[in-house]
């Protein structure tokens, strides 16, 4: 699961949390808008299941890890997984931190360089549907499990992620389905959803701890 989680910090989501009531038409691509207009803050509970591709004569293998989740638009975002393992991504908006607290060692990479067209410019970088579009192909997808659905392609080719789908419920989000060039795919449920909360000063502040391994990329 630490693989999902540190894949999840150079790709990585934030997430916003949730999004004002859309027309009873609106579709996900709508609801996507809305929600990038109006979620300036947000904060949720999420489990991440991640399912590795199926070989020939195999069942699929899954791995399973929970957290927490706050964001600040634009480019401030905490996941704080809690189990299995406990590890910690930090965006303060110029620098991304992976904490791995069993290893007690810190990846340090430049935010911009970190981001691009990844999850967590869909959830916590992106201001607008227009600026999202920079990076990714946008489109409605079928209503599907009870959400609403918009998928997010990557114009560029040689990503780590091949195609991003947002879930929303109502005014929420829901879910996040990701498909990475492997073929590994991680999907992302939210629950307790506060949609702009005040966030306490400091929140995506991040000091390395004592005695860490640090390695910058």
């Amino acid at each position: 699961m630490k693989t999902a989680a540190g894949y999840l910090s150079f790709f990585t989501v934030a997430l916003a949390l949730g999004v004002a009531s859309s027309p009873a038409r609106a579709n996900g691509l709508d609801v996507l808008e809305e929600f990038l207009r109006s979620a300036k803050t947000g904060r949720a509970e999420f489990t991440q299941v991640v399912t590795a591709p199926v070989k020939d004569g195999q069942t699929a293998r899954t791995k399973t890890s929970s957290g927490t989740f706050e964001f600040q638009r634009p480019g401030r975002f905490r996941f704080a997984y809690s189990k299995p393992f406990a590890q910690v991504i930090v965006a303060d908006g110029k620098t991304l931190w992976l904490h791995d607290v069993d290893l007690n060692q810190v990846t340090v990479r430049q935010q911009a360089q970190a981001l691009g067209a990844t999850p967590a410019a869909i959830l916590a970088s992106a201001s607008s549907i227009q600026a999202l579009q920079a990076d990714f192909t946008l489109t409605a997808a079928p209503d599907a499990e009870g959400l609403q659905w918009a998928t997010a392609t990557p114009k560029a080719k040689d990503g780590q992620v091949q195609s991003v789908k947002v879930g929303f419920r109502g005014k929420e989000l829901a879910a996040l389905d990701i498909l990475d060039s492997f073929g590994q795919r991680s999907r992302l449920t939210f629950s307790k959803v506060e949609l702009n909360p005040q966030l306490p000063a400091g929140a995506f502040d991040f000091k390395t701890p004592t005695g860490a391994d640090v390695l910058r990329q």
